[in-house]
């Protein structure tokens, strides 16, 4: 009788054995979560365009200046010698349908500034119709730069300029800044910019002329940068 009762608690510790050894081995080899992955952005490809220059382009004006300062700066930008003038010139429109070397030309904005008060100025550029809208120049200059600014000098309803826009080498144009242009009178709209890893010889200029009521006509537009 007492063989009979060890050899069935026998039987009844075996079998928890193996019932419990197949539920782990169930456990081991249930498939785990995968761990968790965190995403990071595919890199850019090399010859991506490099990010917009007006994200770090900041815009200021001569328009605060005193006096004295005021006529110190105007002539230090035009005789920088990193800065250089535009030989060509074309516009949306301009006043009269002005062409070649006609008063209020896009040709007029060509070269250094020759606009000595803040008025209407035949030497200066002048869309067709003051307050149309959308109105642009574009420019064209000697030698292609890494730029590091574009100064317009705006001789008349100062205020309108609402993007500046640059072109590379191979006719890609990159957006050096957009905003509200501050200036006032006669002054410069100074868009300084971080050197472009891009040469650049040719801007252009975006104005609403709706903005400022009145004709908005500009002087002259400067180029500044390095070789290298």
């Amino acid at each position: 009788m007492r063989y009979r009762f060890v050899c069935c608690l026998l039987s009844v510790v075996l079998l928890s054995v193996a019932c419990n050894k197949k539920s782990s081995d169930a456990q081991s080899q249930a498939p785990q979560p995968a761990p968790a992955t965190t995403s990071s952005p595919a890199p850019a490809p090399a010859n991506a365009p490099a990010a917009a220059d007006a994200t770090v382009a900041t815009a200021e004006t001569t328009s605060k200046l005193a006096a004295a300062d005021w006529a110190i700066k105007q002539d230090e930008i035009k005789n920088d010698p990193n800065g250089q003038w535009a030989i060509e010139a074309t516009a949306s429109s301009a006043y009269n349908d002005a062409k070649g070397t006609a008063s209020y030309s896009a040709n007029q904005v060509t070269g250094a500034p020759n606009v000595d008060k803040y008025s209407d100025a035949t030497t200066a550029w002048a869309p067709k119709t003051e307050d149309a809208g959308i109105e642009w120049l574009d420019l064209k200059y000697p030698r292609p730069v890494h730029a590091t600014a574009v100064r317009i000098r705006e001789s008349d309803g100062s205020g309108a300029v609402i993007k500046v826009e640059l072109f590379d080498e191979q006719g890609t144009a990159y957006t050096a800044w957009a905003g509200n242009d501050p200036t006032t009178d006669l002054n410069y709209l100074m868009v300084n910019l971080p050197k472009t890893a891009y040469k650049t010889a040719r801007v252009k200029i975006t104005l609403a002329t709706n903005v400022i009521p009145g004709w908005n006509e500009i002087d002259a537009v400067q180029l500044v940068g390095t070789d290298q």
